[in-house]
């Protein structure tokens, strides 16, 4: 399983960015999918799941209202739309494949990971 992960950059206080994740060697749309974030000095935290199907989706509260996870499964993509971006989101953000086809929000559900995009939000 490979997971390519694409999109950060550095942006603005209240500018967007959208994150996409390409996995492959795998059956993709058997799995959720989750996006984590890491800032330094402190532990990855999950950010967004989505469900095998992208029926349901989960957030962190901080995101919530801001960020949005979504799937397209002919093209084996997960991405994460993220608007009115703050400073405090800035870290490296990591997209995960799930042990299962809900939309976990527990980080020991993930056995995958892509290699992180710099996130970075300028005040």
């Amino acid at each position: 399983v490979q997971l390519q992960a694409s999109g950060g950059g550095l942006v603005q206080t209240g500018g967007s960015l959208r994150l996409s994740c390409t996995a492959s060697g795998l059956i993709f749309n058997n799995y959720g999918m989750g996006w984590f974030r890491q800032a330094p000095g402190k532990e990855r935290q999950l950010v967004a799941a989505i469900s095998w199907s992208g029926k349901t989706t989960a957030y962190t509260d901080s995101v919530k209202g801001r960020f949005t996870v979504s799937r397209d499964n002919a093209e084996n993509t997960v991405y994460l739309q993220m608007n009115t971006l703050k400073p405090e989101d800035t870290a490296v953000y990591y997209c995960a494949k799930s042990r299962s086809s809900t939309a976990s929000q527990l980080r020991a559900m993930y056995d995958y990971w892509g290699q992180g995009t710099q996130v970075t939000v300028s005040s």
